[in-house]
């Protein structure tokens, strides 16, 4: 058995505690335009030429193993169980001393839910804390399959208008909070995360309509993503347009609306995460 991953960051602090291994999993069902991670989207392997190695020599036919300066690298690679699980090994003595762990992301995990339960299996039978970041787009039982193996759920909330969640991000709204809401009452730790993007997601109707979501769940905390530039570069690698290119980061004072509105309905709120 095999999954498609396109990276496994190590030493990582976030999503999750402690210091982590993040297993990216390549392929999501969702069209997010303000993505970070447009290498994560496709279910396949992606060869790109990145121009400023490329010495123009002709020899490697786009090759990776052919070409000469590292310029042809491809996105993407089907890794086994045991592949992954020999290097999140590696460090294993970080994790015990920092109460950290293994979280597993994407893409969309959730597409790779077999692969996923069972590296969760392994990870868990070695006490290792473990963690998924989702967006909840998926198959309601395969959730429910991965939900014993893990210690910790990170469930985005993006749009919560049924019509332009499915317009805009091609994700199911209903089917979503169906899935956050069956983990809660599995007694999982669920931690929502809100990803603000201006002209998206950051406007006060969406969010009133996520604390009140989330506070009918009697969750009580919740952590909120900033929209930010990072990954722009990647799409030109990519061919790919990138819509946002000149969207401008929500200001502090945005920041500090929201996280005020959400600590005085009693939450606990995180920047980042």
């Amino acid at each position: 058995m095999k999954a498609l991953i396109f990276n496994i960051q190590r030493y990582s602090l976030h999503d999750g505690s402690g210091i982590r291994t993040i297993v990216f999993f390549k392929g999501c069902p969702l069209k997010c335009p303000w993505c970070c991670n447009p290498e994560s989207t496709r279910f396949d392997i992606q060869k790109v030429r990145i121009s400023n190695k490329c010495i123009h020599c002709n020899h490697c036919a786009f090759d990776v193993d052919e070409c000469p300066t590292g310029a042809i690298t491809e996105f993407g690679k089907y890794m086994t169980v045991e592949e992954i699980m020999c290097e999140v090994q590696k460090d294993m003595i970080f994790y015990r001393t920092s109460t950290g762990g293994v979280t597993l992301s994407g893409g969309e995990v959730l597409s790779q839910s077999v692969f996923a339960k069972e590296l969760l299996k392994k990870l868990k039978n070695l006490g290792i804390n473990t963690a998924i970041e989702t967006s909840g787009q998926g198959n309601t039982k395969d959730l429910i399959n991965l939900a014993p193996y893990l210690d910790l759920i990170l469930f985005d909330l993006k749009i919560m208008d049924e019509k332009k969640s499915k317009l805009l991000l091609g994700a199911d709204i209903d089917l979503i909070k169906l899935n956050i809401e069956t983990l809660v009452k599995m007694h999982k730790k669920v931690i929502p995360r809100v990803p603000l993007i201006p002209g998206f997601t950051l406007n006060d109707e969406n969010i009133k309509a996520i604390i009140i979501f989330v506070k009918s769940l009697n969750l009580t905390e919740i952590h909120i993503l900033p929209f930010h530039q990072y990954g722009s570069n990647k799409y030109k690698l990519l061919d790919r347009e990138y819509k946002l290119i000149n969207m401008s980061v929500p200001s502090n004072e945005d920041i500090e609306k929201i996280r005020n509105e959400m600590l005085n309905n009693g939450l606990k709120v995180v920047i980042g995460g």
